[in-house]
C-alpha cells in the first residue's frame, strides 16, 4: 500500500470518509457527529493520509492537534480520526501500517500522545489499537456519555 498525504477534502478522501460514515450507520445506526473541520487536518497541526493499492484508494486516516482543555485533552495530543480500510482490503495489515504512519507523523510534528474514540461495535479496531499499545483513558468528545464509546491513548 502506498500511503500519501492527502487533503481531508480531496475526492479520494471524501469517498473513503463517506464509506466510513456509512459503516458507522450500519454498526451504530447513525454517522459520527463529532465536529470535524478539514482545516484541522492540514499541516502543521494535523495530517490526513490515503492508502492506495494499485492506484485505488483503499484506506484513510488522520490526526489533528489538541492542546487541551483538560481533562479531555492535554497539551501535545493528536486525535486520530476517520481510520478506515475498505472491506475488500481488510486483513492485510493496511490498518496497522496506516496507524504506524499516523503515529510517526504526529510525533515528528511534536505531538506526544495519540488519542482516539472508537466503539464497542468495532471489535476489529479495538483489537488493533490494544495490540498497538493503546490503553483506556476517560471518555471525551460528543460520545463521552455514550455506553458504547471507548477512548484510548498511547504515548508517542
Amino acid at each position: 500500500m502506498d500511503i500519501r498525504v492527502t487533503a481531508f477534502d480531496h475526492p479520494d478522501a471524501v469517498k473513503l470518509i463517506d464509506l466510513v460514515q456509512q459503516e458507522y450507520v450500519t454498526r451504530y445506526g447513525e454517522p459520527d457527529v463529532t465536529p470535524v473541520d478539514p482545516a484541522d487536518f492540514a499541516p502543521p497541526r494535523g495530517l490526513f493520509v490515503v492508502g492506495y493499492l494499485d492506484g485505488v484508494p483503499v484506506a484513510c486516516g488522520g490526526w489533528r492537534a489538541h492542546d487541551g482543555p483538560a481533562p479531555e485533552f492535554r497539551h501535545g495530543d493528536a486525535e486520530l480520526k476517520r481510520m478506515f480500510v475498505v472491506p475488500d482490503a481488510r486483513g492485510k495489515g493496511f490498518a496497522r501500517a496506516l496507524l504506524a504512519e499516523l503515529e510517526r507523523t504526529a510525533a515528528l510534528a511534536g505531538r506526544t500522545r495519540a488519542v482516539l474514540e472508537t466503539g464497542t461495535e468495532q471489535p476489529e479496531a479495538i483489537a488493533l489499537y490494544r495490540s498497538a499499545g493503546y490503553t483506556d483513558i476517560p471518555k471525551f468528545g460528543v460520545y463521552k456519555h455514550t455506553p458504547e464509546s471507548i477512548c484510548l491513548a498511547k504515548e508517542l
